[in-house]
């Protein structure tokens, strides 16, 4: 049996001492810790009242490393949140690809307020504090819905494909949508944490399918 040590998870301290992991692995680590450390920090007290400090103690790195990786406190932030942004549109991109629509959205919305009800830290994290960091970061959280008003924007064409009956979709229905999911979730975190966001998952599909489609199709997911 070989004698090298695996290496650790990288979003886990290194070990002490001579480790015989790469100068490569060690950097991606330490970032990774500092970004775990600032989304975490962020979620607990604020962006405002977090400090480079705090991060770099949290992560366990050394302030020389921390300005290696970022110019200052809100570009780590950015990343950060653009990294978490990333990751939960990936969990619910595919859904549009669903032989049945109206079960690709559930699917696709289950997926992402599921996400977010998983890592209750994070959605404090982006969706409350993130537009509160700056102008750059407002523009940020801006730029971020705009993957979703794309892909709403592809299944609202997918549907008249199939229903060629249904009138033309006003062209900034997809972009209100997005707003008023994002304003739904973020009042719920605010107000209620991020421990039950799924009950939020069917009245998302009857406004998703409201306006991306039309009313009486929406009205058929009502219960009876």
């Amino acid at each position: 049996m070989s004698s090298k040590r695996k290496p650790p998870f990288s979003g886990d301290p290194l070990p002490r001492g001579r480790h015989g992991l790469s100068s490569q692995f060690v950097r991606a680590s330490q970032r990774e810790r500092v970004v775990r450390a600032m989304l975490t920090l962020v979620a607990e007290q604020g962006y405002i009242a977090t400090t480079v400090p705090a991060v770099v103690a949290a992560a366990r790195v050394s302030r020389n490393a921390f300005y290696e990786f970022f110019q200052d406190k809100q570009e780590c932030f950015l990343v950060a949140a653009e990294e978490a942004a990333a990751d939960v549109f990936a969990t619910m991109e595919t859904f549009g690809l669903e032989q049945d629509w109206i079960q690709g959205i559930r699917r696709g919305l289950s997926a992402w307020l599921g996400w977010w009800e998983a890592r209750p830290g994070l959605a404090r994290a982006w969706l409350i504090e993130l537009p509160l960091a700056g102008g750059e970061a407002a523009e940020q959280h801006q730029r971020a819905a705009q993957p979703y008003v794309q892909l709403f924007r592809r299944i609202a064409e997918r549907i008249r494909r199939e229903h060629p009956g249904l009138p033309p979709m006003p062209e900034f229905v997809p972009t209100f949508l997005v707003a008023g999911l994002l304003a739904r979730v973020t009042d719920e975190v605010r107000t209620n944490g991020a421990a039950n966001l799924t009950r939020l998952v069917e009245p998302g599909v009857y406004i998703t399918v409201k306006l991306l489609a039309d009313d009486r199709t929406a009205r058929t997911l009502l219960p009876p």
